[in-house]
């Protein structure tokens, strides 16, 4: 079976209740917009189920049945999550969660299986999972983790994003304000740095003056923002 997507239904999940759905409808839309669901399942009614839900909320969804289905498929550039089944034939949901993480594919996951336990809960969140969530699924439990994972996602891309335009921006910098800017950005004064480098104090302040230009900087505390992002970024 190759991934495809659902129209919207009303069919829900067993153990589903539709009024705080209803209630919370609005928001749900909202932060959908443009995010991607990804939903890996080999029981069909389960994958089918929770693809008409989603839908219904205005997220796009991509169904996949196995471990291997989803990894052969071609995820797109947009907020995502991925809502995985731990007990699947061939590959488990954990073990496709832990190589993820090999691979440093930073998409938010939320677990859910019929037959969890405390031992599997706690490895699958010790991974990195967003929620854990126990069949039959409440449809409004399911919405609020999707929901929580795709800001986690949008997040996390923005933030790679702002790191990906300051590194262009410190690519701009010659060596020796790069630095400057560095040592700057560790809280160290003028004269310090010009003698840490053996370098007068008015060329260390027509350093730092040229790299916060370049930058796009007017503090030390901006400065030393950048250099904590571009550092956790790595």
């Amino acid at each position: 079976m190759t991934s495809q997507g659902h129209d919207a239904g009303n069919s829900g999940l067993p153990g589903s209740l539709g009024a705080p759905v209803r209630a919370r409808a609005g928001e749900q839309s909202n932060m959908a917009c443009s995010a991607f669901v990804n939903v890996v399942d080999d029981d069909l009614f389960v994958r089918e189920a929770l693809g008409n839900l989603l839908q219904s909320m205005g997220y796009r969804v991509a169904l996949y049945h196995s471990a291997s289905d989803f990894l052969n498929a071609k995820l797109p550039d947009s907020p995502s999550c991925l809502v995985l089944d731990i007990r699947m034939p061939g590959t488990s949901g954990l073990e496709l969660q832990e190589y993820l993480n090999q691979l440093n594919i930073g998409l938010p996951v939320i677990l859910m299986t019929a037959y969890g336990d405390i031992p599997m809960s706690v490895k699958g969140m010790k991974a990195g999972a967003i929620d854990f969530l126990s069949k039959p699924i409440r449809d409004q439990d399911l919405l609020d983790a999707v929901a929580t994972a795709v800001r986690i996602d949008k997040g996390r891309r923005e933030d790679a994003a702002q790191a990906a335009h300051l590194r262009e921006r410190c690519a701009a910098l010659t060596p020796r304000e790069r630095q400057v800017a560095a040592l700057v950005a560790t809280g160290r004064m003028n004269k310090h740095i010009a003698i840490e480098l053996s370098i007068s104090e008015v060329t260390v302040k027509m350093h730092r003056g040229n790299a916060m230009r370049k930058l796009g900087v007017k503090s030390v505390a901006n400065l030393a923002r950048i250099a904590d992002m571009l550092e956790s970024q790595k």
